[in-house]
């Protein structure tokens, strides 16, 4: 599903804070697809351009895995401590939620309640950033730009929203 509409007329709106975040494989991915060699870091050309297409900000995905790494070693020792359900699974990738839901509900109880990285990154920008930067989170617009297609089911699941702010708009 093409969703380029959607963010042009966000930040064609001026009333919309409109920010993106990159997952690393895009970075490494964008660097083979220009002919780069393999391992070329691009990332400084990859916020220009993103800058250059109008986004107000441009953060990289990295800061919030490891913001969900810590939150789930914290769950972690939670359940050890407390006998919660083991193993600790981890909920970083929607593919795998969905399949596990679908196919071995039994193992829901192990699943992290941490969301995934994509959605920890738009959890705290619209909450700590937009409050950081005096924007009202529902004219904050979030991209997300991944190399995972299940992530664009993830941004329209109605609990990764907080009073119908959807964590993540696009992806």
């Amino acid at each position: 599903k093409d969703n380029l509409a959607e963010v042009y007329a966000a930040i064609a709106d001026p009333s919309k804070y409109v920010v993106v975040q990159t997952a690393p494989a895009v970075r490494a991915g964008l660097g083979e697809e220009f002919g780069y060699e393999i391992g070329t870091d691009v990332e400084g050309q990859m916020v220009a351009a993103l800058r250059r297409l109008g986004f107000d900000k441009v953060f990289d995905t990295d800061v919030a895995a490891d913001i969900t790494i810590m939150e789930e070693s914290t769950e972690l020792i939670d359940r050890v401590t407390n006998g919660g359900a083991l193993p600790l699974i981890t909920s970083c990738s929607p593919g795998w939620i969905k399949y596990c839901e679908y196919h071995y509900p039994e193992l829901i109880p192990n699943l992290s309640s941490c969301k995934s990285p994509q959605n920890m990154f738009g959890a705290l920008a619209k909450s700590w950033y937009a409050e950081k930067i005096g924007v009202d989170p529902k004219d904050m617009f979030v991209v997300s730009v991944m190399p995972c297609t299940a992530k664009k089911f993830e941004v329209k699941r109605p609990e990764l929203s907080v009073n119908g702010v959807a964590d993540v708009d696009v992806s």
